[in-house]
């Protein structure tokens, strides 16, 4: 009994070992067809490059055809090692490239910018040029244009300045703002939109102007409207758009430094492009002094949003001192204007828009742009 299990077991054995020896005879096969096609090939290949050079002969380079040589006689290389490697034999068409990395992407710019000071001293005494502030900012470029080089903005900001004859005003703005902006890692571009002519001054409908050309120059998402006589006390004060319309100028000096109602939005106001357009942007029919920011602030909360604002201590301003312009007399309509928003609005505003673009031209700390935008219907005669 022991011998028959015995011999059964050794039985199994052999036809295990017979298997795995077939198994074996199969996959050198395999191997063996698969290496010699691959040496067909490369020959085929090896033969047509030595036929084309023999048909070819001293009238190829006449011709313009190649044919290649092969170098088999190097040493420590065999026939078998090309056949082993394959491609070396075969002349590669594709051209060489240098594959230079490409740049990694720049980090996105913290909210907090680290190099920030804090409360400013602001004075107006000294003597002020554009020669001296060009030099102040090396790395703004034409038009007034800065990118943050180390980082990515989350806003591409326009900042516009309703202008008519206070070029003296600009100078400091410019010595002040531009320093800040840079600190805040801001990506900004500054436009000045110069009222032609003497007619009655309309701020409100220069910034619709500075909305609409700032975005044939590029693709701002964020929109920032100053006053040209108004300078930041605070770099904390960041210059960039936020989840709803910001009022960045809460305590000016000639306020004594507190807001002077609730709901007060005029001197340096933001926007996101989505805000401007969803109040229809400002209104076009304020003409001279006041009105059109508490005009601006009706359609923001009749939109459905909120004014937001700096922490008191951070939104200080400090005004340029100056005599009121002429032909921006208060205008006696505005609070009659102001009562109807609601009605006018829709009807009002980026919308209706005209004027005449004069000139572009831009400088090396600002972009002017100059328009003709009519003068102010008159006024109905009371008898």
């Amino acid at each position: 009994m022991t011998r028959l299990m015995l011999g059964r077991t050794l039985e199994r054995i052999c036809k295990g070992v017979l298997l795995l020896c077939l198994l074996h005879f199969l996959i050198m096969m395999i191997l063996y067809f698969d290496v010699y096609s691959q040496r067909f090939d490369l020959f085929s290949r090896f033969n047509n490059g030595r036929n084309g050079s023999r048909n070819n002969g001293s009238g190829a380079a006449g011709s313009g055809h190649h044919y290649y040589y092969y170098n088999l006689s190097r040493p420590n290389v065999t026939l078998a090692s090309y056949l082993a490697t394959g491609e070396q034999l075969v002349p590669s068409a594709r051209p060489e490239t240098n594959h230079t990395p490409s740049p990694k992407p720049l980090p996105p710019c913290p909210e907090i910018p680290p190099g920030l000071v804090g409360r400013l001293l602001i004075e107006f005494s000294s003597q002020m040029t554009m020669e001296r502030v060009q030099k102040e900012n090396p790395n703004v470029t034409m038009g007034g244009r800065y990118t943050p080089p180390d980082c990515r903005p989350r806003w591409k900001v326009a900042i516009i300045i309703p202008f008519r004859h206070r070029d003296n005003h600009l100078k400091y703005w410019l010595h002040y703002l531009h320093p800040i902006l840079r600190r805040q890692r801001i990506d900004y571009g500054i436009y000045i939109i110069n009222q032609l002519g003497e007619d009655t001054f309309n701020r409100a409908k220069l910034l619709n102007v500075g909305y609409t050309e700032a975005l044939k120059d590029a693709e701002y998402d964020c929109f920032i409207f100053s006053d040209v006589d108004l300078i930041p006390m605070d770099d904390r004060n960041l210059y960039h758009c936020y989840d709803q319309p910001r009022h960045f100028a809460i305590a000016m000096d000639k306020f004594g430094f507190r807001l002077p109602y609730a709901g007060y939005f005029g001197g340096v106001s933001g926007l996101s492009k989505k805000q401007f357009l969803k109040i229809n942007g400002f209104p076009n029919e304020y003409w001279g002094w006041g009105g059109e920011d508490d005009d601006i602030y009706n359609r923001i909360t009749l939109n459905g949003m909120k004014v937001s604002r700096p922490d008191v201590r951070i939104g200080r301003y400090r005004m340029i001192k100056h005599e009121r312009d002429k032909h921006n007399e208060p205008n006696p309509q505005r609070f009659n204007k102001i009562q109807n928003t609601k009605n006018t609005m829709k009807r009002d505003g980026i919308s209706s828009l005209t004027y005449r673009l004069v000139q572009v031209k831009r400088f090396p700390l600002y972009t002017n742009i100059s328009v003709e935008i009519g003068k102010p219907p008159p006024r109905p005669f009371k008898g």
